[in-house]
């Protein structure tokens, strides 16, 4: 009886520490256009490709929206590299 136990609550303290290590659930970006209102309360992340060349990418931005929402979308930029080249 008392191996069940062990087993048992080995196993969920296994489970809690999975769902722990998860993290917050990813967004899809959603491709950003012309005049879509952002609502923007709180940027969370920008990620964009590394890249030495000075040429057109698309960057990813996270935040959360003024109602509390997880949003995320993709938008069309200049790679930081553009700054460094004259």
């Amino acid at each position: 009886m008392n191996m069940r136990i062990l087993l048992v609550g080995a196993l969920a303290f296994v489970g809690a520490v999975g769902v722990a290590q998860a993290g917050p659930a990813q967004v899809q970006p959603v491709p950003y256009h012309y005049g879509m209102p952002l609502n923007v309360a709180k940027v969370v992340s920008m990620t964009e490709p590394a890249t030495p060349e000075c040429k057109v990418i698309t960057a990813d931005m996270t935040f959360i929206d003024k109602a509390g929402k997880l949003e995320a979308i993709s938008y069309r930029k200049l790679s930081d590299a553009c700054s460094y080249q004259n």
